[in-house]
């Protein structure tokens, strides 16, 4: 970029300030719901500043440059902060497309007699922006990415709940697919309440599990081996028939793991299992 057209630029940066905030405040994709005017106005003086710096620098297009440094922070923190509060791809996009098109207009006002800078200077200009663009997106991505692995660990541990459903008794109902991540979560979440309640009986209740096949198979296999070192034993529930033709033709053995097809069958049987009897006690008159 010419260094009269950066200092021009400069200059103008009230102006151009300004303007790309009217732009901003007036368009559709403005989110005020998180983010006020204020902290968009603070953002965006920041954002303009470092970079009509870094067009006063002898490697003005080269964005990755060390006069560019400062300004891959600020659309770093920018990013990700916006895909942390929810915004949009297209939302965090239209923050550097909308300087992009004041700066292209304001060098169409200053150069308008001289057609051969002008397009040498757009040239140059929408070069540096749609590379800033590019740092914004990748970076947003990121931002996304780390909310979706926090969202999905989040999902893990609250639908795989130990429940303690009787004195030395726990019950965990498995819902959706067993990859290995959310058996790992599982056998923690397990082993860990094992050990706070010195639990002697586990009953893993796969009714809500669609299908089973034999990596399933293999991570509840390991998850009851897990239990059995803790001095717990496991009761499988949930059986349904096409579950257990599944596992018969996949010729998986689970012999030496017991099974049952109901959680209240898994529930009587762990009773059997610590002696503990259940009775009804005589029905009472209660005066309604």
């Amino acid at each position: 970029m010419n260094k009269d057209t950066a200092a021009y630029l400069k200059g103008k940066k009230k102006q151009i300030l300004e303007t790309w905030m009217g732009n901003q405040v007036k368009d559709a994709a403005l989110r005020d719901d998180l983010m006020s005017v204020a902290e968009l106005q603070q953002q965006s003086e920041e954002f303009l500043s470092a970079l009509l710096n870094a067009f006063n620098t002898p490697e003005a297009e080269d964005t990755e440059s060390a006069g560019y440094e400062p300004i891959h922070d600020i659309l770093s923190d920018i990013s990700i902060t916006r895909a942390r509060q929810g915004f949009s791809p297209r939302e965090t996009s239209t923050y550097i497309l909308s300087l992009k098109q004041v700066l292209s207009q304001e060098l169409e006002e200053q150069l308008r007699g001289n057609p051969a800078l002008l397009y040498q200077e757009l040239l140059s200009m929408n070069r540096i922006m749609d590379s800033l663009g590019m740092v914004t997106m990748e970076t947003y991505i990121k931002g996304r990415e780390e909310v979706i692995l926090r969202q999905t660990s989040e999902i893990s541990e609250i639908s795989t709940p130990v429940i303690r459903v009787w004195e030395g008794i726990l019950a965990l109902p498995i819902i959706g697919t067993l990859d290995s991540a959310r058996t790992q979560v599982v056998m923690e979440a397990l082993l860990q309440e094992i050990v706070a309640t010195s639990s002697r009986i586990a009953i893993l209740d796969i009714s809500g599990v669609p299908t089973v096949d034999s990596l399933v198979a293999q991570h509840l296999i390991k998850t009851v081996s897990a239990a059995r070192l803790m001095g717990a034993e496991c009761i499988i529930s949930g059986i349904r028939a096409e579950i257990a033709q599944t596992i018969v033709h996949l010729g998986i053995d689970l012999t030496n793991i017991y099974t049952k097809a109901t959680l209240a069958s898994a529930l009587k049987m762990a009773f059997s299992m610590l002696n503990i009897q259940v009775s009804r006690a005589p029905k009472q008159n209660l005066g309604f």
